[in-house]
């Protein structure tokens, strides 16, 4: 049976709480199998039958709607797709290693044409950006603490919504979840 990671933004943050046995409950509810959840930031690797994509999201998101009470935008990767995007190396080691942080943002979609310049008219003294598929690619030149610039600000450049996770957490996520047994 395939296995899919649910990304899923607006789980514990702004008040939002949702313990991780709650959250697994949730989708086991749905009828997914072998629930985990990985941090408590809203990362869900789960079996099911049905076919990624866009009908999967809804789904996730309607039933998370119905049992939380409040909107949770989702993002599913199957575990070859977040092995790729944990993976790839799109800025120079050194500029990585002098960074404040590398963050990954889901996407629902690729993004429309002009999004990257958009992008990179954002203060490039302090970021870059790189978007490759459904995937967008954020290295804070500062600490994130020290940007005016948050993720709000980039989905209405990009026109739709994202979910961002620090590249250190979805290596790991990768690194625990995605390998053969």
């Amino acid at each position: 049976m395939p296995r899919y990671i649910a990304f899923l933004r607006a789980v514990n943050v702004g008040g939002r709480i949702v313990k991780m046995d709650a959250l697994r409950g949730h989708f086991e509810a749905e009828g997914f199998t072998d629930v985990e959840t990985f941090i408590a930031s809203g990362n869900v690797i789960f079996d099911t039958k049905a076919k990624a994509g866009p009908a999967l999201e809804a789904s996730i998101e309607t039933a998370l709607k119905k049992a939380l009470g409040y909107d949770v935008p989702t993002f599913v990767r199957s575990l070859t797709e977040a092995v790729t995007a944990a993976e790839r190396r799109l800025f120079p080691e050194k500029d990585v290693a002098a960074a404040g942080a590398l963050l990954v943002g889901m996407l629902k979609a690729p993004v429309a044409a002009g999004a990257q310049k958009r992008l990179d008219a954002l203060d490039p003294s302090q970021h870059a950006f790189a978007i490759v598929g459904r995937e967008l690619y954020w290295l804070c030149k500062v600490k994130q603490s020290e940007t005016k610039l948050t993720p709000n600000q980039i989905e209405r450049v990009l026109g739709g919504s994202t979910t961002m996770r620090s590249m250190v957490s979805l290596r790991k996520l990768v690194a625990k979840h995605c390998v053969a047994p």
